[in-house]
């Protein structure tokens, strides 16, 4: 050691050393949770009663929270599912549930976000919900080398025939699954709402496509805006106008987005089912837009809709939060996600994607 005790040299092993390096350690700053609104919610934060389980379905079990994220071409994936204050209270299970999975390698890829929401009152809801999110994830795994390149192709109206009828035969497996249990097909059902994105780093196209309530945002210049496709009163009508529809299709939509066009490539019938689907009991909603570098788009659950627009101060904690191109961590994602609003205690789920 050197006189006056000066620093050591690389190979030695006193504590001093040690001590030295550790306080050069810089401490992870913890997630930052918090209630917003007027006042604290009449639950507690943290989850108190487990589901019931049976000896003989513990493949039922659901976990209180799942966490997932990911990061292909110019976008950051975060993703969770958790479940409210209501039913951590009672004992009562997730009825939420997420999928995310990727299709193919390379820029080929295709990531498919499912997020499935059960009736609320029903014994089965999260079995129904889990039965929504695989059964979507099996007819898009099997047809992600088309649906891959329609996306990056920009074939509206292949993607949007082809997701229609996807969503159909999926639910329409849910029904089929409630004659089997013997119980009303109103009772086993879920709404759907789901996200497919490109692995591809050169297609900003983001697709949206379901069923049933819930949010779609877009967080953009510090605002958000309510992307939601609206749905007229006529049943056979599948969704308000989206991005690149109708008769003339413009350049840019009002807010400046690059529309997704058809490249006038001539294909042949859609290979993504041979038979005509059920009917669905709800209007299919589709929304396909050019993400821009910095914005974050949002899809959840009703869960996390119903506070976004109703409490403003959660909507402008999470605009703060999420902001400009870099992703928060998962555990930090999760934390934001469960901001705490007085008069919401349903499950929350949401999938976010950062723009680079």
């Amino acid at each position: 050691m050197a006189a006056g005790g000066g620093p050591t040299s690389a190979g030695d092993d006193a504590p001093g050393a040690a001590a030295h390096s550790a306080r050069t350690l810089v401490p992870a700053q913890a997630p930052r949770g918090g209630v917003v609104g007027d006042g604290p919610p009449t639950y507690d934060a943290e989850p108190t009663a487990l589901p019931a389980a049976e000896a003989d379905g513990l493949d039922q079990l659901v976990a209180d929270t799942v966490l997932d994220g990911a990061r292909y071409g110019t976008y950051t994936l975060r993703a969770v599912s958790v479940r409210g204050d209501s039913a951590r209270f009672r004992g009562e299970p997730r009825r939420d549930a997420l999928l995310t999975a990727r299709f193919g390698t390379g820029p080929a890829a295709l990531v498919l976000v499912a997020v499935a929401g059960g009736i609320r009152g029903s014994d089965t809801a999260h079995l129904a919900a889990a039965d929504a999110c695989r059964w979507i994830g099996r007819a898009v795994g099997r047809s992600h080398a088309r649906l891959a390149e329609d996306i990056r192709a920009g074939r509206r109206g292949d993607l949007k025939s082809g997701l229609h009828r996807l969503t159909d035969r999926s639910l329409g497996k849910l029904r089929a699954r409630a004659a089997e249990l013997g119980v009303q097909p109103e009772v086993y059902t879920a709404g759907l709402r789901c996200l497919l994105l490109s692995a591809d780093p050169a297609c900003r196209t983001r697709v949206f496509f379901g069923v049933g309530g819930g949010g779609l945002f877009r967080l953009r210049d510090g605002a958000w805006q309510d992307l939601e496709p609206s749905v007229p009163d006529r049943a056979d009508v599948t969704g308000a106008p989206v991005v690149g529809f109708g008769s003339a299709v413009p350049e840019a939509t009002p807010e400046g987005d690059r529309l997704t066009m058809d490249l006038g490539i001539p294909t042949g019938p859609s290979p993504y089912i041979e038979t005509p689907p059920p009917p669905a009991a709800e209007p299919f909603r589709f929304r396909a837009s050019v993400a821009r570098p910095g914005d974050t788009l949002l899809l959840c659950s009703q869960g996390l809709a119903a506070p976004v627009r109703g409490e403003a101060a959660l909507a402008k904690e999470l605009a703060e939060r999420w902001r400009g191109p870099k992703a928060p961590g998962m555990a930090q994602f999760l934390a934001d996600t469960q901001l705490r609003v007085k008069g919401y205690a349903d499950d929350r789920t949401a999938v976010a994607v950062w723009e680079a």
